[in-house]
């Protein structure tokens, strides 16, 4: 079998446009709701597309922490090379690919740093060796070894050895505020259900249909 022989017929679920929440938010939180019944691994898993100062773009999978009408946020170091990117140019793209359920999520829009409190929130929220990761990592540049970094972390052990480990400065929340959400519904003979929301001026949604 060769790569252009592998193929897959999808016909699990329709998608109309006239069945749709009036919201993106919504309409995803019918998707989500079915989805984490459906138990797929990593739900919250996606593509976080964003683009450099020389147009280049650049894709990574991020996790997604939570969402609602305000936007989707993720965590990440501020310094990393998404964060990079991320101040020269907020425009981005997120990818949901939910394979058991034939589905996809595509969701456009600008990132704006979550507040300082949030963040805090969310960090103190997470398991131990996550929060002295994100203080021994120097995210996205060169290190000389994995012993370093091994090194860096042990170091940032024996520091907060018994107290209360801070968020750091340089480590926070993001929220990509939508503009456009798409999702797409696989349907027999790639004749795909594809319902895009488009932001309008009033701060309304418009529904359209496209073509697979």
């Amino acid at each position: 079998m060769t790569i252009a022989d592998i193929r897959k017929d999808y016909k699990k679920a329709s998608l109309n446009e006239a069945e749709v929440k009036e919201s993106p938010v919504l309409q995803l939180s019918e998707w989500w709701n079915e989805a984490v019944k459906a138990e797929i691994d990593e739900v919250n898993a996606m593509t976080l597309a964003t683009v450099a100062a020389d147009g280049k773009p650049a894709a990574r999978i991020v996790l997604l922490k939570d969402f609602d009408e305000s936007g989707f946020v993720f965590y990440t170091n501020y310094f990393s090379r998404k964060g990079s990117e991320i101040r020269t140019n907020n425009d981005a793209a997120l990818l949901f690919f939910w394979k058991e359920l034939e589905r996809q999520v595509r969701i456009e829009g600008g990132i704006q740093i979550a507040s300082a409190e949030e963040s805090d929130q969310y960090f103190a929220s997470r398991p131990l060796e996550s929060k002295l990761g994100a203080w021994a990592s120097p995210q996205s540049r060169d290190i000389s070894s994995r012993k370093e970094l091994e090194e860096q972390f042990e170091k940032m052990r024996n520091r907060f050895e018994g107290v209360e480990i801070p968020r750091p400065p340089h480590w926070g929340g993001y929220r990509l505020v939508p503009e456009k959400v798409e999702f797409w519904q696989g349907r027999p003979g790639r004749l795909h259900d594809r319902i895009l929301y488009t932001r309008s001026e009033n701060n309304q949604w418009k529904i359209s249909r496209l073509a697979p």
